[in-house]
């Protein structure tokens, strides 16, 4: 198995990657802070004066503002594949009372940052209804519908996938390796060192000399300590075969 495109497109608008706003009839593109919500709402936190406040404000006799929000992902590691890229479009609105204060709980658990506690004075907060999901990646654009993106959830191991990453490289490469190779047979060539480029719930990627291999978990993982529960055996095999 391997993330779906909803399931990346809610990844990569999670609220981890830099992104940027085009506002209808506003030039740009303008840097945004955002976070998404459990339901794939977008949350945009945004100064109460400033040029990305005004671009927000409605036109007469709208209540929101048509924008979309374009992210790009940052791989961990320089020899990582990208992800992609993908576009939220929709309509922002401004909120207030509790609407606003429900929403900045919402932000926080995922960015918990000092300028929500400027809510409704130095800062606002904006919600952008999604209307339309795409993803690009390798030259290939695919249309996500908005019911699958809401349904999605992010993967749990983006935001920690660097320093998995680097300790499986750090303090396990010859364990690694060692079950690389097993997985994959004879289609492992003698001299090919296997390292992992990318990891997320379902699995990590894999690269040898000029060619790369994708190996599944088990079982989708839920988070850091359920993926280390996983690996054990793998990685602490001298370990089990003494105890055997």
């Amino acid at each position: 198995m391997q993330p779906s495109p909803a399931e990346i497109a809610r990844t990569l608008a999670a609220g981890h990657l830099p992104a940027v706003a085009h506002i209808a009839c506003r030039p740009g593109p303008t840097p945004v802070r955002h976070v998404t919500d459990a339901q794939g709402r977008v949350l945009l936190l945004v100064p109460s004066e400033g040029t990305l406040a005004g671009a927000l404000r409605p036109q007469e006799g709208n209540d929101d503002t048509a924008l979309v929000l374009d992210i790009r992902d940052v791989p961990p590691m320089a020899s990582s594949p990208s992800l992609g890229r993908i576009w939220v479009s929709g309509w922002a609105a401004k909120l207030s009372g509790d609407d606003a204060r429900a929403a900045a709980l919402d932000y926080a658990e995922t960015d918990a940052c000092g300028d929500l506690l400027d809510i409704g004075d130095g800062q606002s907060l904006y919600r952008m209804e999604v209307a339309e999901v795409r993803h690009e990646r390798n030259d290939k654009l695919v249309e996500i519908d908005p019911d699958d993106y809401a349904e999605a959830t992010p993967d749990p191991l983006r935001t920690v996938e660097f320093d998995l990453i680097a300790d499986l490289a750090d303090h396990h490469m010859a364990e690694m390796s060692d079950y690389v190779r097993r997985q994959l047979g004879a289609a492992a060539r003698p001299g090919d060192e296997p390292k992992v480029v990318r990891l997320d719930r379902y699995g990590f990627l894999v690269r040898m000399g000029g060619r790369s291999a994708r190996l599944a978990f088990p079982r989708p993982v839920t988070d850091r300590h359920d993926l280390a529960h996983l690996l054990h055996p793998v990685l602490c095999r001298r370990c089990c075969d003494s105890a055997a």
